[in-house]
């Protein structure tokens, strides 16, 4: 799966790609998946030639390894991070792999470091293999395990760094997959009331289903006053991104609250509401999905069927069959893509 320029995804042929490091492994990829970043890079491709092979989420078998790969062997069901870093330097001991110099993101050009080619495809290399690659448990299908490298990591880091107390109020903005499954990881973790706020319908049926209270955009406020004596929510999420998303999320929060926004943003400024942000004592973090530092609570969640990340795959498709899929999910008529190899 390439990006073919002015909005556009084809199928193609490309060179197989091969091990170039010591530290490199190659994958056969059996599962991918279609991601809302994916439709952003396509859509806004800044540092993204036609031609680049797109893909961040996938599962499969390692085909070849580097000399250096020693915690890997061919063979092995491994899952990946959505982006490769070191595993050494300062930053990556401090759980902070984003941060590292060696970092590079597949399948997004050079939007986020070096380009590296993605994992829509039937091979994929990846750099740093000890570190960016994790086994797949016995018994974990690949259809659950294609979301620990980044829609369920982004949900988890989400709640994970805003460090909520059981019973906390966490409203969620946005019903795509990255809101969905933060909605289940902070249910997971204790939160009490979990509102999660969507336009579309099926999107908030959804969540009603998995054990979210849901509103539209125009009720959430209300709603979020109903269930905390007019205080506001303790956690606001923004799953969206851009400041009507970031201004949103500042309307509901209560005095001394935090909010996290996961929501890809290109914004190149933003009005913070300064004066009420130190006078309430509020907090903002942006946040990145994390599955190098978080893997193995991941698995543990999931394993343990604490969370499902399956419910919010919607339809699975041939590779050649993937352009479509892009096309239903950019214009909301699926939720979440696989992409079966």
């Amino acid at each position: 799966m390439v990006f073919a320029g002015d909005g556009r995804v084809r199928v193609d042929t490309v060179p197989d790609p091969e091990v170039s490091g010591p530290e490199d492994a190659v994958v056969r990829v059996r599962r991918a998946a279609v991601c809302g970043t994916d439709l952003h890079v396509v859509a806004h491709p800044d540092g993204l030639p036609a031609g680049s092979v797109l893909g961040h989420e996938f599962v499969g078998e390692i085909v070849a390894a580097g000399p250096a790969v020693q915690g890997h062997r061919l063979g092995d069901m491994v899952f990946g991070a959505d982006y490769a870093a070191c595993g050494r330097c300062w930053w990556c001991r401090r759980g902070d792999h984003w941060e590292c110099d060696h970092r590079s993101f597949f399948g997004t050009g050079a939007a986020f470091g070096p380009p590296l080619a993605g994992a829509q495809a039937e091979l994929v290399r990846v750099p740093f293999a000890d570190a960016t690659l994790r086994p797949v448990p016995a018994g974990l299908s690949p259809d659950a395990a294609v979301f620990l490298g980044d829609t369920l990591a982004t949900g988890y880091a989400a709640i994970a760094r805003a460090r909520i107390t059981p019973g906390d109020t966490v409203a969620i903005l946005g019903g795509g997959p990255v809101g969905q499954l933060t909605s289940l990881a902070a249910q997971a973790v204790g939160a009490g009331v979990v509102l999660l706020v969507e336009p579309v319908g099926a999107r908030r049926e959804l969540a009603s289903a998995q054990g979210a209270v849901t509103a539209e955009p125009e009720t959430a406020r209300t709603v979020v006053d109903r269930v905390t004596d007019g205080r506001g929510a303790d956690l606001v999420v923004d799953a969206v991104g851009g400041p009507r998303a970031l201004d949103a999320a500042f309307a509901m929060v209560r005095r001394r609250g935090t909010v996290i926004s996961v929501g890809v943003h290109r914004d190149l400024g933003w009005s913070l509401p300064v004066a009420r942000a130190f006078g309430d004592e509020l907090t903002l973090r942006f946040v990145v999905g994390n599955a190098l530092r978080d893997g193995d609570a991941l698995i543990a969640l999931v394993r343990s069927g604490a969370i499902d990340p399956t419910v919010v795959a919607t339809d699975t498709v041939r590779l050649d069959q993937a352009p479509d899929a892009y096309r239903r999910m950019a214009d909301r008529r699926t939720l979440k893509t696989l992409i079966a190899i």
